[in-house]
């Protein structure tokens, strides 16, 4: 550890008292507990400068309350569970300007006092394309059935200089973000878990996205319309996953419009959509090696417990892993009172956004997660957030951009969309 390290490492342990003053708060009548926090600087940059704006947010999981706290304050409160983040600036010696965050999740705060130790990460930054809208709730029909199939994912160029989409993969994760369990090993900081793996052909200069350009990946690119009224016209789709299925029951629609992704790995022998409710993350990769080497040299066997009311069972699975250096974007997705912890290291994603208050919200249909925007280029695109924090860069449960533009059914008496947005609140 590195002097400046220890600087910092002495700077950011906060001690704190317990509350005893008399207050009129109905809060300040429960018992408090104190927070001492140390920082692990292990994975800092040697090169990097004093920090500024240091901050930490607690989150209780409870009532889903907030308190932020700054590096000079003494952190008091009430006990309960928690998710820790901590993020914070610092300038490296290339006079580029680095985010460093940490977190934990579902972390215990008892009466009294309380030590905990936070390891921040550089945030992961790629000059590459991300992911702008996730859209995988769907549509109903009219009669008020899910209608599947029109589901798809929108990645952006918020760059200034044009980037080529070939050979990047979308992928889904393989555990639930409404769901914690102890994986052992644990991989996290190295890896993500995956359970799906499509990627963009061509040979490298084939698939050029340019500033301000969307690319729409779709589960199947057709005009949902002929099927589903309630729906809407995917066949100018950039691509769709299509799979073929053992299923003769359950076949999916190959589009003759639109090409297809490379399916390099999915865990179902059918058809791949996405996860309806949101409890999954979603992201993007440059994965530099083969399909082949990737599938021999990639596979991730683990261990857990599952508790039921019969005992504690041993568990196996398996999957696949992907490095988070290959990883250029990743959004969490969950329902807001399921969720219990996101599927990645900090580095890549601090955060999660989500459609539904509850698990299988019927109000969570003919809505999206999509990226904010904070201002405009000269050029007009719009410049969208990105801070790898999802709760803060996405505006949950809104209106899909493919609905708003094509003026399509909000609901499944079919009440077509009369307004447009750049992000779901922005007006146009």
């Amino acid at each position: 550890m590195t002097i400046p390290k220890i600087l910092w490492l002495l700077s950011a342990a906060i001690c704190c008292t317990v509350l005893t003053a008399c207050d009129d708060s109905l809060e300040a009548s429960f018992p408090r507990a104190e927070v001492i926090i140390d920082l692990d600087m292990t994975d800092i940059p040697d090169d990097a400068g004093s920090l500024h704006d240091a901050k930490f947010t607690f989150s209780n999981i409870s009532n889903g309350t907030k308190s932020v706290y700054y590096a000079d304050e003494a952190i008091s409160l009430v006990p309960g569970l928690y998710d820790v983040a901590y993020s914070a600036t610092c300038l490296l010696s290339n006079g580029v300007t680095a985010t460093l965050r940490a977190r934990q999740q579902s972390v215990t705060i008892s009466q009294g006092r309380n030590n905990l130790t936070l390891r921040p990460y550089r945030n992961i930054e790629s000059d590459d394309l991300i992911i702008s809208e996730i859209f995988f709730a769907g549509t109903l029909q009219t009669s008020g059935n899910q209608y599947y199939g029109d589901d798809y994912v929108k990645l952006y160029n918020n760059t200034g200089h044009v980037i080529y989409a070939d050979g990047l993969t979308f992928f889904e994760s393989k555990f639930l973000t409404t769901q914690k369990l102890a994986f052992t090993p644990d991989i996290m900081s190295e890896a993500m878990t995956v359970e799906a793996l499509y990627t963009i052909p061509g040979s490298g200069t084939d698939y050029p996205v340019k500033p301000g350009e969307f690319l729409l990946l779709a589960d199947t690119g057709i005009d949902h319309r002929a099927i589903n009224p309630n729906s809407f016209d995917l066949s100018h789709a950039g691509f769709e996953w299509y799979d073929v299925s053992s299923s003769p029951s359950t076949m999916d629609i190959d589009s003759p419009s639109v090409p297809n992704l490379d399916k390099w790995y999915c865990y179902t022998q059918t058809v791949f959509m996405l996860h309806n409710r949101g409890f999954k993350a979603y992201g993007i990769a440059r994965i530099p090696i083969d399909r082949e080497k990737y599938l021999a040299d990639y596979y991730y066997n683990y261990e857990y417990e599952t508790v039921t009311a019969a005992g504690t069972f041993p568990m196996s699975q398996s999957a696949y892993r992907l490095p988070n250096e290959w990883i250029t974007d990743v959004v969490n997705c969950s329902v807001q009172s399921g969720y219990q912890w996101t599927l990645c290291t900090p580095a890549l994603d601090m955060g999660w956004t989500h459609c539904g208050t509850i698990d299988k919200d019927k109000t969570r249909y003919f809505h999206s997660v999509r990226r904010k925007v904070i201002g405009f280029t000269a050029d007009g695109n719009p410049i969208l957030q990105d801070t790898n924090n999802s709760s803060l860069d996405f505006n949950p449960m809104v209106t899909p951009s493919e609905i708003e533009e094509q003026h399509s059914a909000t609901d499944a008496s079919g009440t077509p969309c009369a307004n447009l947005t750049w992000d779901g609140v922005t007006p146009r």
